[in-house]
């Protein structure tokens, strides 16, 4: 195939793409949404990402140590969305990557180890890239949410401390809160999964050729290791982050 037929064979998808992100790019400047136009730009940088990914993919995929390599990477780049968006400091980085660093060795540990996924680089690569990206965003929306709740009811906060409570301990409900909201996008798409979604996991695999039993097998694995990747994360982080003796002061992004 000739790169005019690549190309041709493209259109149709780029302009269905287009269509989609001008439309909601529309809707987020028509009701006055901030950054209306930050989904675009992050799909643009999502697609460059993927494109580089892909190329570097197809010769590390086999290959141990630079699968290893790929999962240091993406943790990396992970740990620093949260820290980002999260409005932490740059000291805060050990504490995030200590919660999803913990989450996720937890996670792909018991599922190596119980031999519930064949351990080999393939899957590891693709298991561990799963497990880190959803542990990011459950981590991220525990810490925005704690945040949040801190600022608007420091007056409660420090009530609780004039009572003697340690910052601890004047915080905990508030991040209770935070772990158990954080957790809910990713507990309902649990509970709707085959009724209401098709998850990636289970569509990539039959596509690539599974049966839809062993595609089901290995999206129930990859759920369960969301939850328990999210959950050991946002609790962790928030454990560190809750013994607050002074109200936030960085902005949210």
């Amino acid at each position: 195939m000739t790169i005019v037929e690549t190309l041709t064979g493209l259109l149709p998808t780029l302009l269905g793409v287009v269509v989609l992100m001008i439309v909601a790019s529309l809707v987020l400047r028509g009701y006055r949404t901030r950054h209306p136009f930050a989904p675009p730009l992050a799909l643009l940088r999502g697609a460059l990402q993927l494109a580089a990914i892909s190329l570097i993919l197809s010769g590390i995929i086999n290959d141990p140590l630079w699968v290893g390599v790929g999962l240091l990477v993406m943790f990396g780049a992970a740990v620093s969305t949260v820290t980002r968006r999260i409005g932490m400091s740059g000291q805060h980085f050990l504490w995030v990557a200590t919660a999803m660093g913990l989450g996720v060795a937890v996670t792909l540990g018991i599922i190596f180890v119980s031999g519930a996924i064949e351990f080999s680089p393939r899957y590891v690569l693709a298991i561990g890239g799963i497990v880190i990206g959803n542990a990011m965003s459950i981590a991220t929306l525990s810490g925005r949410r704690f945040r949040e709740a801190v600022t608007e009811h420091w007056e409660e906060v420090e009530g609780w401390l004039a009572l003697g409570a340690t910052p601890r301990q004047s915080t905990r409900e508030l991040a209770q809160r935070a772990v158990y909201f954080a957790m809910i996008p990713s507990t309902d798409q649990t509970k709707t999964t085959g009724l209401v979604t098709l998850p990636g996991a289970f569509v990539g695999a039959i596509f690539g050729g599974a049966s839809p039993l062993e595609a089901g097998r290995f999206q129930i694995v990859v759920l369960a290791g969301i939850l328990c990747a999210g959950s050991i994360a946002a609790v962790t982080l928030l454990y560190l982050l809750s013994p607050l003796r002074q109200k936030p002061v960085n902005a949210l992004v």
